[in-house]
């Protein structure tokens, strides 16, 4: 029998209801209906075509000559106006069509592409009077297309280089009393040429009064203070800059020879050109002793322009005919000083053999805006720093021992680099385009440009080696001359690989100079290539006595250094410049851009911090308390640090004969 039982009965909200209906509609429409597909999801974004390609540089004649005039009078502003005339290729002008105008990016010397395109400003083109449209290419920023109309047999171009007024800008390149004109700057040039098949013919304006120095050549001025320079290929007037001043003076370093060689100098004051006839003749030492090294020149001739200045942005650029230096303030007047600045212009004019006439085939390029490698950089920069430091000896613009002095700061920077132990040397060679010599936060791991300066110690290292090895007959300056000193004359640039090298060392002495260089260029190591001061009867030593080029150069660059004890360097005012990776002071937490104010409660200067390290060696026991201020933050770092102040030196061994002396000396 059945029995009734009483029902649940649920009652649903209105909402629920509605929320059920959109839950059962949804998973519905999920299900795919019979005998139908689901709907295809919506397609994946897929790349946009690159622009067209700019034309490739060919080598064939670029139809007629460029005319160049570049105003460098509006000293108040930094600005150079550029007026252009490009002639038109006679097929393109017969119909019109495109035509690609480059700037310079790519520049010889600076291993990347620095061209100042962010300085570059006002352009504005017309063909018969009438406006010629231009669009910048949006992969190759520094391309510029135009439609030329047919017709045209010319382009009339202008713009203006918009040059920093301030180093926050970038390096100053015009002063009150003195302006660097580089070329590369103040042209564009055609697209689809090699620029050593394009002519120029360059015409300056300068401030009245002024005098200039350049490897550039005139034809007579065409009035007032407009210098006319003869028509030369667009490769020549890159490679030949402009040092221009209120205060100019121009001295032969090579009197009575065939082969002209001059120095041109532009200062801040007057005074800072008063050169001694010693001094002078340091300067013309140095023209013998490369001649002596090489055997053999790569110019007609060859102008050093030298800026004294504190004002003009730092440079030092090689040239085949010429050299952009610049040098502090007292360069001449206070000689006994500044001898660390004094190198400069041996490393530059040894470029002129080893950079220029000498290069590795992937520096080598066709124009400005076809990307170049580095690869070979520890011979072309590595070597020629060495030479630099060789014939500021022999030529006496250093002495020996504050050659030797200089060398010893090298080899301890470079051997307490930590990023030696994960970065093999020849890595270093693509920083030009990796870092662009900005600031780095940790240098001495993250590695920089040292193929320079340890490519140096590389370049000892040979050089000693091949002394031992043939018994003191033969050394490096064999190779500079059987590789460097050929083809007497010649503007020819002959490129070269690491076979090459090789090839060249063998030939002055057999050994297996592959593997040599193989394990210190490619290797990571715990310590820098020292073997050439061992095999020189030397050795590293640190001691409290301060070493005088370290002396001279912190005075210079307005830096005090404490790298090789608490492991930093301090700028003015004690912001921190550099730290050393695993020092002291990176122990203790210390950063770059950080600002020392206090050393153990007493407000900072360099004496007091000194005085600290000292006292803290002779208690051996609290440890060295530095405020710091990081923006705007304070903080107290505790060095536990008591092995005094150090410094290095290359210290004598006795009993081995002393090859350093041998290669410092005078060739005659």
């Amino acid at each position: 029998m059945a029995t009734d039982r009483p029902r649940k009965v649920h009652i649903l909200s209105l909402f629920q209801t509605r929320l059920l209906a959109l839950s059962l509609t949804t998973a519905l429409a999920a299900v795919p209906a019979f005998g139908r597909a689901a709907p295809a999801e919506p397609p994946q974004p897929q790349p946009l075509a690159l622009p067209a390609s700019v034309p490739a540089p060919r080598d064939v004649p670029f139809d007629g000559t460029i005319r160049l005039n570049v105003d460098a009078t509006d000293l108040a502003r930094h600005i150079f106006t550029v007026r252009e005339t490009v002639p038109v290729p006679a097929a393109l002008a017969a119909t019109g069509g495109d035509l690609t105008l480059l700037y310079p990016m790519w520049l010889p010397g600076n291993h990347s592409p620095t061209g100042p395109i962010d300085q570059f400003g006002g352009l504005a083109v017309q063909a018969g009077g009438a406006p010629v449209e231009w669009t910048r290419d949006t992969v190759t920023v520094s391309a510029f297309h135009l439609k030329v109309p047919k017709g045209a047999h010319a382009l009339d171009v202008r713009f203006q280089l918009l040059s920093p007024v301030s180093p926050e800008e970038g390096r100053v390149v015009m002063t009150p009393d003195m302006l660097n004109v580089q070329w590369n700057a103040l042209a564009l040039y055609p697209a689809g040429y090699f620029t050593r098949q394009i002519m120029v013919q360059a015409d300056l304006r300068l401030p009245a009064g002024w005098q200039y120095g350049t490897a550039l050549r005139t034809h007579g001025a065409t009035g007032g203070a407009v210098v006319a320079f003869d028509a030369v290929p667009f490769n020549t007037l890159v490679d030949s800059p402009l040092f221009a001043g209120r205060y100019f003076r121009r001295i032969d370093l090579a009197p009575g020879a065939a082969v002209p060689v001059t120095l041109n100098l532009v200062a801040d004051k007057p005074a800072e050109l008063a050169a001694t006839d010693a001094q002078i003749k340091a300067h013309q030492a140095l023209v013998t002793q490369a001649g002596l090294l090489y055997g053999a020149h790569h110019y007609d001739h060859y102008d050093f322009l030298l800026a004294l200045t504190n004002e003009l942005g730092r440079i030092g650029l090689e040239h085949h005919r010429s050299s952009e230096n610049s040098g502090p303030r007292g360069y001449f007047t206070d000689w006994d000083k500044t001898f660390a600045a004094r190198d400069l212009l041996a490393h530059e004019y040894t470029h002129s053999w080893n950079g220029k006439y000498r290069r590795p085939a992937d520096l080598w390029a066709p124009d400005f805006n076809t990307p170049q490698r580095g690869s070979g950089l520890w011979v072309y920069e590595g070597q020629t720093q060495y030479w630099g430091y060789v014939l500021a000896a022999r030529s006496g613009l250093m002495t020996a021992p504050q050659v030797i002095d200089a060398l010893a700061g090298v080899a301890a920077t470079y051997d307490m680099r930590q990023g030696r132990t994960w970065r093999p040397l020849r890595d270093t060679t693509n920083d030009p385009v990796i870092a662009r010599r900005s600031p780095l936060s940790w240098r001495s791991w993250q590695r920089s440009e040292d193929y320079y300066s340890e490519g140096q110690l590389v370049w000892l290292d040979a050089d000693t080696l091949i002394r031992k090895l043939s018994g003191d007959t033969r050394s490096l300056d064999d190779f500079a001359r059987h590789f460097f000193g050929t083809d007497d004359g010649s503007f020819v640039t002959r490129t070269y690989g690491f076979d090459d090298v090789v090839h060249a060392l063998n030939d002055v002495q057999p050994y297996d100079w592959a593997a040599f260089l193989h394990q210190r260029l490619d290797r990571t190591s715990t310590h820098a290539p020292l073997d050439g001061f061992t095999r020189a009867g030397y050795r590293l030593v640190y001691t409290d006595k301060p070493n005088d080029y370290l002396t001279s150069y912190a005075a210079i660059r307005h830096v005090t250094d404490f790298s090789f004890s608490l492991g930093f360097m301090l700028g003015k005012s004690g912001s921190v410049a550099n730290v050393e990776w695993g020092s002291p002071a990176w122990q203790a937490g210390m950063t770059r851009d950080q600002q020392l104010v206090a050393v153990n409660g007493e407000a900072y200067d360099p004496d007091v911090l000194k005085d600290a390290i000292v006292a803290a060696q002779a208690s051996n026991a609290a440890p060295l308390t530095l405020l710091m201020r990081a923006g705007d933050r304070y903080l107290t770092l505790s060095i536990l640090y008591h092995a005094g102040l150090r410094y290095p030196h290359l210290e004598r061994v006795a009993g081995t004969p002393d090859m350093l002396a041998a290669i410092l000396t005078p060739r005659h």
